[in-house]
């Protein structure tokens, strides 16, 4: 059973700097458990932005328990290195996506390295979320020399806003962001940039599975040089194995031996080892499919009506048809349970199918 967390989560103000996605919807997050937020951004649009959006205010705070520091992987050493002087009762975290260069740098006992497995191919204050951590890993990335009482604020701070907390350390992170994150995002733009000479006619028939593909492709630019930069060591490795990977396929696609089955089940098998929501163990899963207007409510009325099954959605997609106003939902459920929820919403008048 989970403890119950503290109230206040946080015995003091907390300084947000850098109010672009993760840092304002770590403020929204932390305003709806109640805490006092500051904001400071080197842009002054940001922060009237994302205190307009009810995250913080732009005052000033003399003496913060807690100060968040989500700036570019690039300002994170002197940003935090500052907020240590400059509040030296404060314990100091990052969201940064690359922690070797920050932990090996920042020895400061209460510095502790963070970095919340979220994020949307959107970018700024207009696109954050209170929610956008529920359910993620958070990273934490203490270093030998760390703050028992430092490490302990902030994952508790992770757990209030609701991400599973994973304790590491930076060597283990680096390589593990570069497998599930950096070269995953490198792969999603090389496909997507495969579609800047295309024809088209060919684009016209792109359906949800390319847009899955290559959705993150559209992320800020700026963004993902720097976080590539920062972990250039471990994604080369990673993109060096992935390079054999890619020849051999190559080479069974040219052969057409059969062999491509072998790399189609290998990915089949990576799939199920990702973990489901919360960090939960993989679950057997299934889809129903449902047709539905491209109209206002429709998807308010199917989500009711799954509710009304005692069905819980464990994801969905939604793939438009082409020329016509009409949309097929994915919804993605427990196996167990999908043939009860295809025939609910069948018995409830929807064009269910699986």
């Amino acid at each position: 059973m989970t403890a119950p967390l503290p109230d206040p989560v946080v015995p003091g103000p907390v300084l947000v700097i850098g109010c672009g996605l993760i840092g304002t919807s770590v403020a929204l997050g932390l305003r709806d458990l109640g805490v006092q937020v500051h904001l400071r951004d080197a842009r002054p649009s940001n922060v009237e932005l994302a205190a307009s959006l009810g995250a913080g205010t732009a005052d000033p705070v003399a003496a913060p328990a807690l100060v968040v520091v989500a700036v570019p992987p690039a300002a994170v050493v002197d940003t935090a290195r500052a907020a240590l002087a400059e509040f030296p009762s404060a314990v100091v975290t990052d969201v940064a996506s690359v922690k070797g260069s920050v932990s090996g740098t920042l020895t400061d006992p209460r510095f502790v390295g963070g970095h919340p497995m979220a994020g949307k191919e959107r970018s700024g204050p207009m696109a954050a979320s209170a929610l956008l951590f529920e359910g993620r890993a958070w990273a934490v990335v203490p270093t030998d020399g760390t703050d028992p009482g430092a490490i302990a604020l902030v994952e508790q701070v992770a757990t209030a806003l609701g991400s599973v907390v994973r304790r590491m350390d930076a060597a283990s992170h680096d390589r593990a962001v570069a497998l599930v994150s950096h070269v995953p995002h490198l792969v999603s733009a090389l496909t997507a940039g495969l579609l800047t000479q295309a024809d088209g006619d060919d684009l016209a028939l792109a359906g949800q599975g390319l847009r899955d593909v290559i959705r993150i492709a559209g992320s800020d630019r700026g963004l993902w040089v720097d976080i590539i930069g920062s972990n250039a060591g471990q994604v080369g490795d990673i993109l060096d194995d992935l390079a054999v990977r890619l020849d051999d396929l190559r080479s069974a696609v040219r052969s057409a031996d059969g062999s491509v089955a072998e790399h189609l089940d290998r990915g089949r098998a990576g799939v199920a080892r990702v973990p489901g929501k919360h960090g939960e163990q993989p679950a057997a899963l299934a889809s129903v499919f449902v047709s539905i207007d491209d109209t206002p409510g429709e998807l308010s009325r199917l989500f009711a009506a799954i509710g009304d099954a005692g069905v819980n959605i464990e994801d969905m997609r939604i793939d438009h048809e082409l020329g016509r106003l009409v949309g097929v939902v994915e919804v993605v459920v427990q196996a167990g349970v999908a043939e009860h929820l295809h025939t609910a919403l069948i018995e409830r008048g929807w064009a269910a199918f699986r």
